[in-house]
Parts: structure tokens; C-alpha cells; sequence
């Protein structure tokens, strides 16, 4: 196991900040959390106007500006409008055509009758993985939640029993394995074999999917009952006679959900083979293999083939279209507010200053590789953050490392990038919002969910690290 020494007398040393200077800017974030916390459960402020308020203050209690502060909040929000607002109108729209066809009937009543009830969660786990392996976290979401509702409204079983295997199937997939943008990059910048990294994290990844997946939801379907959201409901679910009604096709509906899937993942094999071709075919994938632009061509599919298989004319398919966003503006609304405290917490620098605060540690290379991410990933709410600086901080390590442990640095930063998912995590909003719950019941399902992955994650890497 390989130690990191106390210093390194080549490497250029970052300018740290005075100690009070630090100080300021962990506890502005510290006590920003605490007060968006209070705000939303004890005074039922709305979340949308809680992060915003929350937000600002921090940033001027970090020593921004209070001009400044506004500013870098306008920012995250609208960064995060440009990337997850509108993946999640396409994926509200795609959902609805697809309940509303039939498309979604189709699939559930297959997985249901197909799978033992006890099987469900495996079954759900690995939908969750597949879907999740080249897709970002909020696209597979907003394609599965559909499915997920479905399977829950009709099996009868416990919504989080059903939604915590898909979810942590997704989440791992996103933080552990390549071609994800963030395992990627830390691939790149730390001159990891990627063929390696990819097996490795594949590997990796099943025992922490089943773990954090069907094992946890168990448990955490006894901490949390809340019931099924009264979204993408089917004449099946109103009690209409469905008996000759048209539907799509198994095949038909399940193309229209993995046609992103396999997009995305062919833009990411091309991008991983050959990163500086200028070949026609590259530029093809590159431009179809865009979350906006995979997504936007699923729910053209779904707009002639959903409707075509389920027999919606013009009109039926224009009024799902537009009965499908009313439901999400307050999701939108407060998933753009996390962006924007994220947003805050990095203009104020409390990043970097964790980072330095730990890379100079005499402990083992992964260890510290997991715990700085897993710090700045706490403080920012961006797991993409956490893995790009990390890998940053960590680069000049990794050029004495032997191949095999640089890839097990990569999955421990992956790994650390998860840890605790809260309040200024995009993400968090995201999935309590779709599942219904409140800040509690989320803290105590998704959050402890990212907490198992990261640490089961941990244990997974310096197990590997004794025997590679």
C-alpha cells in the first residue's frame, strides 16, 4: 500500500488562505446548510426560496460581494437550467407520451409478470445499471421514473423498496465507471489505463450496486413509507377498460427508452478510442450522442412511434405534451436553486481550501484521493467538482504509481464523490421532488444510499489495493 509523503519539494505549492480566512468560509457553509435545513422543516419555507435566501447568505458570509453573491447564484441556476432543466422538460414530456401511449403499461406489466415480487428490486437494480452505465445521472432518472412509479402503483410494493436499487444502479454507474464525464477526466488527468479503470469499476461496482441497491432498500423501505406520486397515470391505473385498447409493443417501448442509451454510449466508445479524430463519423456521434440532443430524438421516436403503437392522433399527442410540464415547474424551479448554492459554495473557494487542508496527509494514496473528493463533494454538491479536483490535486502523485494503482485512485475518487448527497446537491432536489418525500425522508434514503455507495465504494478499492 503506497503512502503519501508529507511533502513534495517538486511540485508548485497552491497559495493557501490565512486560517481565519478558512475558517470564515467553512463556517458560512457549514451554518448556510444548517439554516436552509431549518428554514424548509421547521418553518415550511418553500425549497425553492429557502436555497436562494440560503444561498446568498452564504456567499456573503463566505466574503463575496453581496453583488458578487447574487451573481455567481444567477450563474449556477441558469448553468444548471442550460444542462438539467432541460433534460428533465424532455424526459417529463418522454414520460408522459409514454404512459399515456401505453408504452409504459407495456413495459411494467411485463417486468411484473416476469418477476417474482421478491425480485423486483434485483430487477429494478439492474434496468437502473444498464440504463445508467453511459448516461448521465439526471437523464437515466428522468427515463426510468416512469418505470418506477409503473412498477410500484402496480406491484403494490413500497416505492422506495422499488426506486432504491434503479437509483443506486444509476448512481454508481456515474461515479464509478467510465465514460461518465467525471471518471473520465480523472482518467485523463491522472494517466490512468482506461481499458483497466472500466474493468476494474465494472467489477467494482456489482457488489456496491447490490449493497446499496435491493440489500439497503430492505432497510430503508422500513424507515421511509411514502406513497406512490400521482404522476404518469394510465387509464389502467383510473380503472378503464383497457381490454382491446392499443398499446406499443414491449420491443417499440423499450427501443424508445434504450435509443439514448445507445446513443450516448456510442458517442463515449468513439470519444474513448479516439478522442482527437476529426473524422466525419466521430463528429456524427459527438453531436447525436448529446444528453440535449439524444434525449430530444427519444422523444421525437416517442412522439411518432409511442403514438402510432398506442393509436394517439395529433391532437392526443399535443395534449400529453403540454399536460406534461405544469407538474415539473417546482421541480425545476428548486433543482435550478441547488445549482445555484453549489454554484456559491465554489466561487467562495471552500473547495480548494479542503483540498490543501488534506493532500499533504501521511496517508495511504487512496485513502486521501477518497477523501478529498468525498470533502469537496460535501461542500460544493457536485460530484463532477469533487472528481475534477481531486484528480487535479492528485495528478503529480499519480505520475509515481505503478498502472494498477492509479486506476484504483480513479474509483477512489469516483467513489468519494458520492458521499453524502445533501441539501446543495442538485440531485437531492431532484429525486425528492419525482419521489414525493420530505427533506427528512430523503436525507434518510437517497442520502444514506450515496453514504454506502462512497464507503462500500472505499472498502471495495483498498481491498483491491492489498491484492494488485
Amino acid at each position: 500500500m503506497t503512502l503519501l509523503p508529507i511533502v513534495y519539494a517538486a511540485d508548485p505549492v497552491p497559495p493557501i488562505e490565512p486560517a481565519s480566512g478558512q475558517v470564515q468560509l467553512i463556517s458560512a457553509a457549514v451554518i448556510g446548510v444548517a439554516v436552509i435545513i431549518l428554514l424548509i422543516t421547521l418553518l415550511r419555507v418553500h425549497p425553492f426560496l429557502a436555497l436562494a435566501v440560503g444561498a446568498i447568505g452564504v456567499g456573503i458570509g463566505a466574503g463575496l460581494a453581496p453583488a458578487i453573491a447574487i451573481t455567481s447564484f444567477g450563474t449556477g441556476f441558469g448553468n444548471t437550467m442550460a444542462g438539467v432543466g432541460i433534460l428533465v422538460g424532455f424526459g417529463a414530456m418522454f414520460g408522459k407520451l409514454l404512459a399515456d401511449s401505453g408504452g409504459a403499461d407495456r413495459i411494467v406489466d411485463t417486468l411484473v409478470a416476469r418477476s417474482k415480487p421478491s425480485a423486483l428490486p434485483w430487477t429494478m437494480a439492474l434496468i437502473g445499471s444498464l440504463i445508467g452505465l453511459p448516461m448521465f445521472f439526471e437523464v437515466g432518472l428522468v427515463l426510468l421514473i416512469p418505470v418506477i412509479i409503473l412498477v410500484a402503483r402496480r406491484s403494490g410494493q413500497s416505492l422506495i423498496r422499488i426506486a432504491i436499487p434503479a437509483l443506486a444502479g444509476l448512481s454508481v454507474m456515474h461515479g464509478l465507471v467510465p465514460p461518465h464525464p467525471g471518471p473520465l477526466v480523472a482518467v485523463t488527468t491522472l494517466g490512468a489505463n482506461l481499458g483497466l479503470t472500466l474493468a476494474i469499476g465494472v467489477a467494482l461496482a456489482i457488489p456496491v450496486i447490490i449493497l446499496s441497491g435491493p440489500v439497503f432498500s430492505r432497510v430503508a423501505a422500513r424507515w421511509v413509507t411514502v406513497p406512490v406520486p400521482a404522476m404518469f397515470v394510465t387509464a389502467e391505473d383510473e380503472g378503464q377498460d383497457v381490454a382491446g385498447r392499443r398499446r406499443p409493443s414491449f420491443l417499440n417501448a423499450v427501443l424508445g427508452i434504450l435509443l439514448p442509451v445507445a446513443l450516448m454510449l456510442a458517442r463515449s466508445i468513439v470519444d474513448a478510442v479516439d478522442p482527437t479524430s476529426t473524422a466525419p463519423v466521430k463528429a456524427t456521434l459527438d453531436f447525436f450522442g448529446t444528453p440535449v440532443v439524444a434525449l430530444g430524438l427519444a422523444l421525437v421516436y416517442a412522439m411518432i412511434f409511442f403514438a402510432r403503437g398506442g393509436g394517439m392522433g395529433r391532437a392526443a399527442v399535443s395534449a400529453s405534451l403540454t399536460a406534461s410540464l405544469p407538474p415539473i415547474a417546482g421541480i425545476l424551479l428548486i433543482v435550478g436553486a441547488g445549482g445555484g448554492f453549489k454554484q456559491v459554495l465554489i466561487d467562495t473557494g471552500i473547495g480548494t481550501v479542503i483540498a490543501n487542508a488534506v493532500s499533504g496527509s501521511n496517508l495511504s494514496v487512496v485513502l486521501v484521493a477518497w477523501f478529498v473528493a468525498a470533502l469537496i463533494r460535501v461542500a460544493t454538491g457536485s460530484a463532477t467538482v469533487a472528481t475534477v479536483t481531486a484528480a487535479g490535486i492528485l495528478a503529480p502523485v499519480a505520475a509515481t504509481l505503478a498502472t494498477p494503482e492509479i486506476s484504483l485512485m480513479v474509483l477512489a475518487i469516483g467513489s468519494g464523490s458520492l458521499f453524502l448527497s445533501h441539501v446543495n446537491d442538485a440531485g437531492f432536489w431532484l429525486v425528492k421532488e419525482y419521489l414525493g418525500t420530505t427533506v427528512g425522508q430523503n436525507l434518510k434514503t437517497w442520502t444514506v444510499m450515496e453514504c454506502l455507495i462512497s464507503v462500500s465504494g472505499l472498502v471495495g478499492v483498498l481491498i483491491l489495493d492489498v491484492f494488485i
